[in-house]
């Protein structure tokens, strides 16, 4: 029945007609609210009729807009059902299948939400759309989508959704196209199965959508943990090589006809395989920079630009630093010279992924017993600080900001146990910025944006 409301920015229309937080706003214009998508939607009109309900008291404010306004309201949930659409499928590579066991109730919700796919980004595989969410998606133009491929073969895709009523994902790809409604696809690769002339398939019909509605094509490996109960396998540096050669004609063909690759390796390719990372211009724009696809790129961009038009800090401190050991070779380069650019005393420490399974290598998946466990004993200088992708909310999408590792270690926590200052950073500015600050006791000085979650 409508959505709680949070925070009320000041000075925006809803401040002007007395909304406050507590209050639930229930309909505009007499249009139920299911999301803050129906917010933004039926709150694009120019005069507005909003139903609120109050302390069990329900009455209707009305104000006009102009067209740059927005309502200015922040919800406890994007969704005012609160329930996120749960995935049906059973794929081979699921990483929520692969959790441990005795984690908190948030990690084990399997998504497969349209509506997260257009407000944050989520991937999601089309198969659990109802007549309903087609008919939203023609009124409401949800644009763009993020749609999970893995295969456009039906029989292959549904094998690897472990679905086997999966609909044709290239007639609902053009239905899409119909409705006006961008998608930006990916492909999870899996050794021998969707690779080699299966990726060919996938890859030609694909391309035979570019734009209408396909925008871009994320290649990315499956990830595994120890908790994996099947057979599958990580790919190794010679197969990423042949999965980098085997994507470059199809990149190279898109720039030829569109000016852009088109197809977007993700970065664990190129880590994995010993590889350079393509500049900037290649990624064209980083539409799948929440997808792995483009991270080590801006990284290394940050660390130039840095270098170039940043005065190096007057007294930087020392700090021990952690990351995944898949981009430990990269980032330790990059810490070396930052170490003599700023003369802060910093040491990078990559951490082994106990918890997951040495076959888990981002950084992302660390928890924080693992980092508490490699650096007892070790001289840490000043502080810690963590990567800000080890973070997440506590409770679920929305429902408190990141702050937690996967294991519910806070900041706080953590600086008790290894006797330091522990903080976080989602960049070199950031890490640089803390170094140069006094010490927050553990705290995070900066509200932390929500992370996606991990593939």
């Amino acid at each position: 029945p409508g959505g709680l409301i949070t925070a009320v920015e000041p000075g925006s229309l809803a401040a002007e007609i007395g909304l406050e937080p507590g209050d639930r706003l229930l309909s505009i214009n007499d249009h139920p609210l299911r999301d803050v998508i129906d917010v933004q939607f039926y709150g694009a009109e120019e005069w507005l009729a909003l139903r609120v309900e109050r302390n069990g008291r329900r009455f209707t404010v009305e104000i006009g807009r102009d067209y740059d306004e927005t309502l200015g309201l922040t919800f406890a949930h994007p969704t005012f059902d609160v329930d996120i659409r749960r995935c049906a499928n059973n794929c081979l590579f699921c990483f929520v299948k692969q959790n441990a066991p005795g984690m908190r109730r948030a990690l084990y919700v399997k998504d497969d939400d349209y509506r997260y796919s257009f407000l944050s980004g989520h991937f999601v595989t089309l198969t659990n759309l109802t007549a309903g969410d087609w008919a939203r998606l023609a009124e409401q133009r949800l644009s763009p989508l993020y749609v999970s491929v893995h295969a456009t073969d039906p029989a292959l895709r549904r094998r690897i959704l472990g679905r086997r009523d999966a609909p044709d994902v290239l007639a609902q790809l053009r239905r899409l196209a119909e409705l006006g409604i961008a998608v930006h696809s990916q492909v999870v690769l899996i050794p021998g199965l969707n690779d080699g002339p299966r990726l060919e398939q996938t890859l030609a019909d694909l391309t035979a959508l570019h734009g209408q509605p396909v925008e871009s094509v994320g290649i990315v490996p499956l990830g595994l943990t120890r908790y994996h109960p099947g057979p599958l396998r990580t790919y190794t540096a010679e197969e990423a090589r042949a999965v980098l050669d085997q994507l470059e004609p199809w990149r190279r063909q898109s720039r030829a006809r569109w000016g852009r690759p088109f197809v977007y390796p993700s970065d664990e390719w190129y880590l994995v395989a010993g590889r350079e990372v393509p500049p900037a211009a290649e990624y064209d724009g980083f539409p799948q920079l929440e997808n792995g696809v483009g991270l080590v790129r801006q990284l290394l961009d940050e660390w130039a630009e840095m270098q170039r038009d940043r005065e190096p800090p007057r007294a930087a401190g020392s700090a021990t630093l952690v990351c995944g050991t898949l981009v430990a070779p990269l980032l330790g380069r990059i810490v070396g010279e930052m170490a003599a650019w700023s003369g802060a005393n910093l040491r990078l420490v990559p951490i082994v992924n106990r918890f997951f399974g040495a076959v888990t290598t981002v950084s992302g998946l660390l928890t924080g017993q693992d980092v508490v466990d490699a650096l007892q004993g070790r001289a840490l200088g000043e502080r810690v600080i963590l990567p800000r992708a080890m973070f997440t909310g506590r409770y679920g999408a929305g429902a408190t900001p990141p702050g937690y590792t996967l294991d519910d270690l806070s900041l706080d926590d953590l600086t008790a146990r290894l006797g330091r200052p522990v903080e976080m950073a989602g960049s070199l500015a950031e890490l640089m910025d803390r170094l140069n600050a006094p010490s927050a006791g553990g705290r995070s000085r900066t509200p932390a944006p929500p992370s996606p979650p991990p593939r």
